[in-house]
């Protein structure tokens, strides 16, 4: 994997996650919690015990390297008040290093958490890409894509042509990207690829990550800046209806650079479809647990939507969040400096029994749903939640009304990611069950 740029880019993970990686494994091997849900296998499986236990030491823990919360109200704290933010996507990097790790990092090979992507950005900054994207997101645009969510559901449904298949790989990640490429004037033929480069960028959202993953990460990365970047240049040349044309044809202040615009695309293409593969999948392995809240459903198909707002708090897509504080603060009786970074979980804020009555229960009925915060919450909130809210719902009415008796029959495999919780391959079988 060796090349003329491999020093740079060597340089940059060292500044990035080599350096974090050795702290954070030299702190896991002492036995450290935070430092554990980074890289104990154990925990990657079912983080939600560390989770309470980080919730029995108080609202905000710290192992030395970096402050974390579960806690539901300290959460939402954090994410909708002007006192933290992304700090660059750097957390708590010095300031000297923050300039030499982008001098090194290479534009072609930008990451969904390094600058300019709107998710490593602040306000003024990510107010002024937001309101571009924004409007493709209005509650009135997505729901006139309920007909086109539909009609892809049931399309990929009636290509089903076994009774076993893997969840992941015909259903769940096929129908979001479908529509978000739809958004974004995507080709279908582009989809695939799309799909797998966008799977194997995804672990740059985790910390500490090996040089190995890195080199990886950075090879899909490069490939797709390139192919967004040709695919703005056809749409520069031959404008559409879509996002992508729109965003070209700005002008004067609002006209973004090549790179911005890049950035902004490949982040709204990313995050339309990662977050809603991980939500169908986790629902059809929960409801598999939950053979009787399925038939509910089944039977109440207007509980849908409610349903997915349970399966968003119980197996949040998005575990965690860093945010870091712009200035000075106190915050549930802890000081942060500025520049000092907190962990957010969202999965652990989720289950939260000050918010949620039993939370480590899974109840497609649960009345507060929808108070979880796995969208994040403040300048940072979810663009494309209704989307994926909508998506979720369809697919999985649409599954179940096609496949009543659909159950997991194998294995599953989970994601290796730590941000993303989801499954890397969910096998089922519309079969019935044999009674005997």
């Amino acid at each position: 994997m060796w090349s003329p740029d491999t020093p740079r880019s060597f340089a940059a993970w060292s500044l990035s996650h080599g350096v974090q990686r050795k702290l954070i494994q030299r702190s896991a091997r002492k036995g450290d919690l935070i430092s554990r849900l980074v890289m104990d296998p154990a925990l990657l499986a079912d983080p939600f015990p560390a989770y309470e236990e980080l919730r029995t030491r108080g609202l905000i823990g710290s192992n030395g390297l970096v402050r974390a919360t579960v806690d539901h109200g300290v959460v939402n704290e954090v994410l909708r008040g002007d006192a933290f933010g992304t700090a660059g996507g750097q957390g708590e990097l010095p300031k000297p290093l923050q300039w030499l790790h982008h001098r090194l990092i290479d534009p072609e090979t930008l990451g969904p958490v390094d600058p300019p992507s709107m998710l490593a950005v602040d306000p003024p900054l990510h107010t002024r890409y937001r309101k571009q994207v924004a409007r493709a997101f209005t509650a009135r645009k997505v729901g006139r894509m309920g007909e086109r969510v539909e009609s892809v559901a049931a399309g990929l449904l009636d290509n089903l042509d076994r009774a076993d298949f893997d969840l992941v790989e015909r259903y769940a990640s096929l129908l979001p990207v479908t529509v978000i490429a739809d958004l974004l004037g995507v080709p279908e033929s582009d989809h695939g690829r799309l799909l797998e480069l966008g799977n194997e960028a995804a672990v740059t959202l985790d910390p500490g990550l090996s040089w190995q993953q890195f080199r990886r990460a950075e090879v899909a990365l490069r490939e797709m800046h390139g192919w967004m970047q040709a695919h703005v240049d056809r749409l520069e040349a031959s404008p559409g209806d879509d996002l992508i044309s729109q965003l070209t044809l700005l002008e004067g202040e609002d006209r973004l650079t090549p790179v911005e615009l890049r950035q902004v695309a490949l982040l709204v293409l990313g995050a339309g479809f990662e977050t809603t593969v991980n939500l169908i999948a986790n629902a059809v392995a929960l409801l598999d647990q939950h053979p009787d809240q399925l038939r509910w459903l089944q039977d109440n198909p207007d509980g849908w939507a409610n349903a997915v707002d349970e399966v968003l708090r119980h197996q949040s897509p998005v575990q965690v969040t860093l945010r870091v504080a712009l200035r000075d603060v106190e915050v549930a009786g802890t000081q942060f400096d500025k520049g000092a970074g907190v962990l957010c979980y969202l999965g652990g804020a989720n289950r939260d029994p000050a918010v949620f009555d039993d939370p480590a229960t899974f109840d497609v009925t649960r009345s507060n749903a929808d108070h979880h915060v796995a969208f994040s919450a403040g300048v940072h909130y979810c663009l494309g939640a209704s989307l994926a809210r909508l998506e979720a719902a369809v697919a999985l009415r649409s599954l179940y009304e096609r496949f009543p008796d659909l159950r997991i029959n194998g294995t599953p495999e989970r994601r290796s990611t730590r941000v993303l919780r989801g499954f890397e391959r969910l096998p089922v079988t519309t079969a019935a069950r044999v009674v005997a």
